[in-house]
């Protein structure tokens, strides 16, 4: 695990360090259900050009997110867990909320 000593203004700036990239919290949504090879996640994830999944999978794994052969969450990784299961959570309510249709007659 590669770390470089960064000072952060407050602690959501240090959390978004790790999670920031196109695919980082979708590809931990995935490892929170288990252990999974690249091909299984490049078929969870087909928007993902390959060359950005490997990025974002590498970028994960130097901040000692996940672990590589078949990917999985390291001890560490784990510990994001309540974070992404509450963007989860959040991320329903959003969509049924605003992005479905809604009944004609709730209008």
């Amino acid at each position: 695990m590669t770390t470089k000593q960064t000072l952060f203004q407050c602690p959501v700036e240090a959390a978004l360090s790790l999670l920031s990239g196109k695919y980082k919290c979708i590809i931990l949504w995935h490892l929170l259900e288990g252990t999974h090879r690249y091909s299984e996640l490049q078929h969870a994830i087909p928007q993902a050009t390959p060359k950005m999944l490997t990025q974002q999978l590498r970028e994960l794994e130097n901040t000692g997110v996940i672990s590589r052969k078949e990917y999985s969450l390291t001890d560490f990784g784990r510990t994001l867990s309540p974070i992404i299961e509450s963007m989860c959570d959040w991320g329903k309510t959003y969509m049924s909320d605003r992005i479905l249709p809604k009944d004609s007659s709730d209008t």
